[in-house]
């Protein structure tokens, strides 16, 4: 049924946002790293500012990636 996996899926990433949060709240000060990477791009002018953390959104894409393999690999288990 179509519903019943749709319920999983939003349990799951239910699940992982809490998890993300309480990491952060307890993690926050050891996580400051976290758009500050190499790759990061950051201009500041004068009047201007622009911050586009691209490093950290490949990061952030692979660990999603990963995380959604080892769900779709759990799930044909």
């Amino acid at each position: 049924m179509v519903g019943n996996s749709t319920g999983k899926s939003l349990m799951f990433i239910g699940a992982f946002i809490l998890l993300a949060g309480v990491i952060w709240y307890f993690l926050g000060d050891k996580l400051r790293w976290i758009g500050h990477l190499p790759g990061d791009i950051n201009i500041e002018r004068e009047k201007f500012k622009f911050y586009f953390p691209v490093a950290t959104l490949i990061l952030l894409n692979l660990l999603i990636f990963i995380i959604i393999r080892v769900w779709n690999w759990i799930s044909n288990s």
